[in-house]
């Protein structure tokens, strides 16, 4: 029986993770690759483990408690934690188990020192680091020791701290088993920590060193500052040697000691200059063999390294593949669209296909290749205009990487064609087109046709033939969205933007005044969108029965229900008509996959019930109105100033007409995207009808499984009638950690992430910097929301939140004032907060964290930063 209990590091290969944990399979891959040296040693499986578990039954039912727990729930967590752990202490270890461990020990040297160390199941995976969540053992002496110190590793499994982070990570405590690593012990002179790849910048080709004197467990438990050393291309570009006033070293009977650095020693470098280019060679050689950056833990033995662990660096954000070895710079198409989750793979896909320009994908994200672009003086030039006023932090990020000088290869320009530079709008559109309403009225007249034959043509398709005809839709699609006369509009209102904002600025002194020149503007779909909420609001507030019954709803299906009630016809009605105009939107809706209004109508009742109680009735109308006449009034103080001035007349002829002109544009820039979105909702309804289809015939056990596949794959499996469950299993563990990664604007092909920094002085201490978008001064109760659905709002509150694309504008009839993580000039949260008047800074690094919920917040709409008050 002890074969099964106890294998050897020479036995063991990646592969057999199930057995031996994640870090014992590393371990055992380890010793496997040549010129790796890995201290001898032995694994108890988890056969052992579970024969131990099987001696408590009592356990089961305690993990089924834990795993019922809130994440936040801390004396939960730590009361049925310590319970489980005493519980495993506390069983006696069947004798031949115990035979087994102890002959091992003897095997290997009773008298040797030994490192016994955790290795749960999901521990060291290529998507999730438990890094530190269970427990290590140094210097344990003796047989009976080890088997103690192995009990205590089992006990481990359930720390606190192991248990909250499978917890919020959604791995089941009942599905992970803890084997055990038991090694002989190394006495180094140094130790410490090898990253192949920068864990700061994500930089895929500087490695970083941290050392310090003695074992690792000075520089992992914070004890001591590390020397740092920065190696690229074989060559130190960096290092930082500390004050090293401790360490720890193994005492000879058992256990470690902390040990005071000798004062001439301390700021002595624990490597050499060579032993750090060989070290990084070494972990080179690591990564290679694992085809991943790595986190490599070493120790300095009489000049040669021992790795003591290798697991993945999982924070690192993936690389887009290029299929060259060439440099490239990526663009964050989130940050542009507001939507920064990861998206699944149809959704992706999808995208790509509707895409006017080739989009890469890497972190369940999208990107754009802007290296040709930023290669050529006169695009490039072009590129940082156009980003810079949209999001200063993307020019700002990628005039960093341009300052390095050798990152982006620089070209001659081509010979000039079409009018010269700055006479044609940025970004290459058309010449200007006539200040005239009607051609807003034909650009929605045409997106509607367009969507109406797209609904009328796709309901006979289905099997193969409606992947032909969806292929044909997205040729449709990207000829709407690149429509001359669409753009051409576009342009016109945006460029009005900016010509109001630097005239009047250098005319009259005024910042951003474009912004209460917006107000009310018409054809805004975005924004009739949240007024159209207020009117639901008034339709249902005259009954309380209806609003009780909308107030007690969990999950769908309400809308059936309501017509028991008085009223409920009404309010049915009144629901189901703002779905069939909006229902298509959603939270993330360029990911198709993502559940919809029409599909989970229960999504808007926070935001309905926020304003029955809140609002008046007929606020929708008196908003709008107001709006309306808070923009003539200031259309109206501007251009009396300017005549005032010198070649005042001029100046107010110019800019009446570019008032005009803002307002017959502006409310525009939101349709597209509506379209865009009708148009992905019928795909998305057609696409879920073929799912319906592969469910009833065996081949999917749900329809949602659809949503991890590519439109390719799909395609493929709706032909064979045949799907590989274990692809999309797969999927849906990388998209779940793809969902833990924070993506960056800008992103180099070395895996650099670049945030760009606002680089401002004249802001308050303290205060937290971002892009100013609508002006005003609000303060008040901040309200942190992650999810619209659980909105909770008070007049006069301010919403700050990660992003906000065009579904979160109901939420805006209900606030005061704007703050979000993501966002530019010209986002569709930054326009709704100027249509509706709204104090608002955007682009504010770390926001839902900084500010916390109930906070008195100033918010300086104007000046572009934030103040916390209390």
């Amino acid at each position: 029986m002890s074969e099964q209990y106890v294998l050897d590091l020479h036995e063991v290969d990646g592969t057999q993770a199930a057995v031996v944990g994640g870090k014992g399979a590393h371990l055992g891959e380890l010793s496997r690759i040549e010129g790796v040296r890995v201290p001898g040693g032995f694994c108890v499986t988890t056969d052992a483990f579970r024969r131990v578990m099987a001696q408590e039954p009592s356990i089961e039912d305690r993990l089924v408690a834990l795993s019922r727990l809130n994440p936040d729930d801390r004396e939960g967590i730590r009361t049925l934690s310590a319970e489980v752990r005493r519980s495993i202490e506390e069983i006696t270890v069947p004798g031949d188990l115990a035979a087994a461990v102890t002959g091992a020990v003897t095997r290997l040297g009773e008298q040797a020192a030994y490192a016994v160390r955790s290795s749960a199941t999901a521990e060291d995976l290529p998507t999730a680091s438990f890094a530190g969540q269970q427990d290590t053992y140094l210097n344990v002496v003796g047989p009976r020791e080890v088997l103690r110190h192995v009990s205590r590793c089992w006990a481990s499994l359930f720390t606190e701290r192991a248990v909250t982070y499978r917890l919020r990570n959604g791995f089941d405590h009942r599905a992970i088993h803890m084997a055990v690593v038991v090694q002989q012990m190394v006495l180094p002179y140094a130790s410490g920590i090898l990253f192949t790849a920068d864990p700061v910048t994500g930089n895929r080709k500087v490695a970083t060193v941290d050392a310090g004197f003695g074992l690792g467990e000075a520089l992992v438990s914070g004890l001591v500052n590390p020397d740092v050393f920065k190696v690229r291309d074989g060559e130190i570009i960096d290092e930082v040697i500390a004050a090293k006033q401790s360490a720890v070293y193994a005492l000879p009977a058992g256990g470690t000691q902390h040990v005071t650095v000798d004062p001439e020693r301390q700021e002595q470098p624990a490597l050499t200059n060579q032993q750090v280019v060989r070290l990084v060679q070494l972990g080179r050689q690591i990564e290679a063999h694992f085809g991943r950056p790595q986190d490599i833990e070493w120790c300095l033995v009489d000049d040669d390294f021992r790795i003591v662990q290798s697991r993945p660096i999982t924070t690192l954000f993936p690389v887009p593949a290029a299929g060259d070895q060439e440099n490239h710079v990526y663009l964050s198409v989130g940050h542009q669209q507001m939507m920064t989750d990861a998206m699944k793979p149809l959704g992706i896909s999808v995208w790509q296909l509707t895409a006017m320009v080739e989009m890469h994908e890497a972190g369940g994200r999208l990107f754009v290749d802007v290296t040709p672009r930023l290669a050529a003086p006169a695009s490039r030039a072009g590129l940082l205009d156009m980003v810079g006023k949209g999001d200063p932090l993307f020019r700002d990020a990628l005039e960093t990487v341009l300052d390095r000088g050798d990152f982006v290869p620089m070209l001659p320009d081509a010979a000039p064609s079409g009018p010269p530079q700055g006479k044609a709008p940025a970004g290459g559109a058309p010449a200007p087109i006539a200040t005239d309403p009607a051609i807003v009225t034909e650009l929605i007249e045409r997106s509607e046709r367009s969507v109406a034959a797209l609904e009328r043509d796709i309901r006979t398709k289905s099997g193969p033939e409606l992947f032909d005809f969806l292929l044909e839709a997205f040729a449709e699609h990207k000829r709407v969205l690149g429509d001359r006369l669409s753009m051409q509009a576009i342009m016109a209102g945006m460029e009005a933007t900016w010509w109001l904002n630097d005239h009047l600025q250098e005319w009259l002194g005024e910042k951003n005044a474009a912004d209460t020149l917006t107000l009310s503007a018409p054809d805004n779909i975005t924004s009739e969108m949240g007024l159209a909420l207020l009117d639901v609001a008034d339709v249902i507030r005259p009954y309380p029965e209806v609003v009780a019954y909308l107030q007690g709803v969990e999950g769908d299906g309400f809308l059936e229900g309501l017509a028991k009630l008085a009223g409920g016809t009404e309010a049915r009605d009144a629901i189901e008509a703002y779905l069939d105009r909006y229902g298509m939107r959603c939270v993330g809706e360029i990911d198709i996959t993502r559940p919809r209004w029409r599909e989970r109508p229960e999504t808007l009742l926070p935001v309905i019930l926020d304003n029955v109680r809140i609002f008046e009735p007929g606020a929708a109308g008196r908003r709008f109105e107001e709006g309306r006449q808070e923009a003539q009034k200031k259309e109206q103080d501007v251009l009396t100033r300017l005549r005032a001035l010198p070649d005042g007349e001029r100046k107010a002829a110019e800019t009446k007409e570019t008032i005009d002109r803002l307002r017959t544009f502006i409310g525009y820039r939101e349709y597209p995207k509506y379209g865009i979105v009708s148009r992905s909702f019928v795909y998305k309804q057609a696409l879920m009808r073929e799912a319906e289809r592969l469910v009833r015939a065996g081949v999917l056990p749900e329809k949602e499984d659809i949503f991890y596949l590519t439109f390719q794959e799909l395609r493929d499996v709706v032909r064979a009638q045949r799907a590989d469950a274990g692809l999309i299993q797969q999927r849906r563990e990388t998209f779940r950690s793809y969902q833990a990664l924070t993506v960056p604007r800008v992103l180099t092909s070395d895996g650099e992430a670049v945030a760009g920094s606002y680089r401002r002085e004249d802001v308050p201490e303290g205060a937290l910097v971002g892009l100013p978008v609508s002006a005003g001064t609000i303060e008040g109760r901040a309200r942190v929301i992650l999810d619209m659905a659980e909105a909770d709002l008070e007049e006069g509150d301010i919403l700050v939140t990660a992003y906000t694309d065009p579904s979160w504008s109901p939420l805006f009839v209900g606030i005061t004032g704007l703050v979000t993580e993501v966002g530019g000039l010209m986002t569709h949260g930054a326009v709704i907060a100027r249509e509706y008047g709204l104090p608002a800074v955007v682009g504010v690094a770390q926001a839902t964290r900084l500010i916390r919920d109930g906070q008195r917040i100033r918010v300086h709409g104007t000046d572009g930063y934030i103040e916390i008050l209390s």
